[in-house]
């Protein structure tokens, strides 16, 4: 993984495109020395959003299952809970 000034990378901005689409690179940018984003390949970030939709499909049935072992509460119960 390539890491690269932000500012660097500002003035070759087609290169760092290049490098990352065609390359199969991924740039870390820094700023201050500091990690700030990444650029990657648009295959990269499908496969990012894959994970996070696998990830909130387990959390969602963890959800569902408590809610059948402990029951839920309705959306007046909730709200007036929280006092709004």
């Amino acid at each position: 993984m390539a890491h690269l000034p932000s500012s660097k990378a500002r003035e070759g901005f087609s290169e760092t495109i290049n490098r990352v689409a065609f390359g199969k690179e991924r740039v870390v940018l820094r700023r201050r020395g500091k990690d700030v984003a990444a650029v990657v390949s648009m295959e990269d970030l499908r496969l990012l959003e894959v994970l996070e939709d696998r990830i909130d499909l387990v959390d969602a049935r963890a959800a569902l299952a408590e809610t059948k072992k402990k029951g839920a509460k309705s959306l007046e119960a909730i709200i007036k809970e929280l006092g709004l």
